[in-house]
């Protein structure tokens, strides 16, 4: 079978590595001013380099800087848009037997997008980079997808939907400016269109005033019209994802409940599906995947450190493959190894062995 060309490739990950103890230690160190910034920096960018070097030596094609820079998947990039600040909130997301941080957002003026950090991230990164240097940031729903909507300033906003419309069109600023800096691999990850499969979610969101049914549109469309402008050679994946804080979870149910706009609506190239357990339901909505798209299979498991068996994979791979063609398959973890920078509950060894499998069974199935 063909190698792929253009991203997703065969074997592939989401994003985020477990957090080096160097750089822990550094950030510890610049929390109680025992270090500069320029210090701290400094450490960030050995570690970075030394991750780089080390996915580029497992054969993985597409490389990240691990989000080392960032302490949240989403929240250091929704502080990077105007008119969004941090916010100290009175609980933390419900996980499954965690509690994360009392941080978040809240909305105190129009949403705009004006430049951001991660354009120098992104840049440094692809200056390390051998192959496809790979960017992640987080769906436009992030901003307003928890059960508790953020404290939303109504003089800016006295409706949400005028919300919606400069949230995509910061969303549209924000990609065009990454892929003019060079990025032509960019991941949206999106937590709250794969929530609405959680029927206990979908309640939630029924409390608090929506209908469910209709933000998976909203969703959908902001996605859309944050990719709108992008160059013919740019590749848009959607990381779909029931949350991930310390190998816990939010939600649960299978993708049928998105799996026509999901697979029909959204205009990206491919999707990075999380399918590590029951939670995730089977592969029967593989089905309705265009033939011109493609699903990376999130099979190796970043919750925990037992590794999964090459026979194992490539059965499960044969299981997806009666719903859609093998050729539109992938192969990767379903989730980042640290999507806050606490980290998954395995060692960094263990890490390494399950991308190393990945690339190991992507050779096997595909040549």
């Amino acid at each position: 079978m063909a190698a792929r060309q253009r991203p997703p490739f065969r074997a592939d990950h989401v994003g985020s590595l477990l957090r080096p103890q160097a750089l822990k230690d550094a950030r510890a160190q610049f929390a109680r001013g025992a270090i500069g910034a320029v210090a701290l920096a400094a450490v960030e960018d050995r570690e970075i380099a030394r991750l780089v070097a080390r996915q580029e030596a497992i054969g993985l094609r597409a490389v990240t800087d691990g989000e080392l820079r960032r302490s949240w998947w989403h929240l250091d990039f929704l502080w990077g848009l105007a008119g969004v600040a941090k916010h100290t909130t009175n609980a933390g997301v419900a996980f499954a037997g965690a509690a994360p941080r009392n941080e978040g957002v809240r909305v105190d003026g129009r949403i705009e997008f004006r430049g951001h950090p991660m354009l120098a991230h992104y840049s440094a990164l692809a200056k390390r980079a051998h192959v496809t240097p790979k960017l992640t940031i987080p769906a436009p729903s992030a901003l307003t997808g928890r059960p508790v909507l953020p404290p939303i300033d109504a003089t800016a906003y006295p409706q949400r939907e005028q919300l919606y419309a400069d949230l995509g069109a910061a969303y549209r600023a924000a990609v065009n400016a990454f892929a003019a800096a060079g990025c032509r691999y960019l991941q949206l990850d999106e937590v709250f269109i794969t929530m609405l499969c959680d029927p206990a979610y979908r309640q939630k969101m029924v409390a608090r005033g929506d209908d469910p049914d209709a933000l998976l549109h909203v969703y959908a469309g902001l996605i859309n019209e944050a990719i709108a402008d992008i160059p013919a050679d740019m590749t848009i994946t959607l990381h779909l994802c029931r949350g991930n804080f310390k190998s816990t979870f939010m939600g649960e149910g299978g993708y049928e409940a998105v799996q026509d706009v999901l697979f029909n609506k959204i205009d990206v190239h491919g999707y990075f599906m999380e399918y590590d357990d029951e939670r995730s339901g089977g592969f029967e909505p593989l089905r309705w995947l265009p033939k011109s798209k493609h699903v990376v299979l999130g099979l190796v498991t970043t919750k925990r450190g037992v590794l999964e068996s090459c026979d194992e994979l490539k059965r499960r791979i044969d299981v997806a493959a009666r719903f859609v063609d093998l050729d539109q398959l992938c192969l990767s973890p379903q989730c980042g190894f640290a999507s806050t920078e606490e980290g998954n509950m395995l060692t960094e060894e263990e890490q390494w062995a399950k991308l190393a499998r990945v690339v190991e069974v992507a050779a096997q199935v595909w040549g």
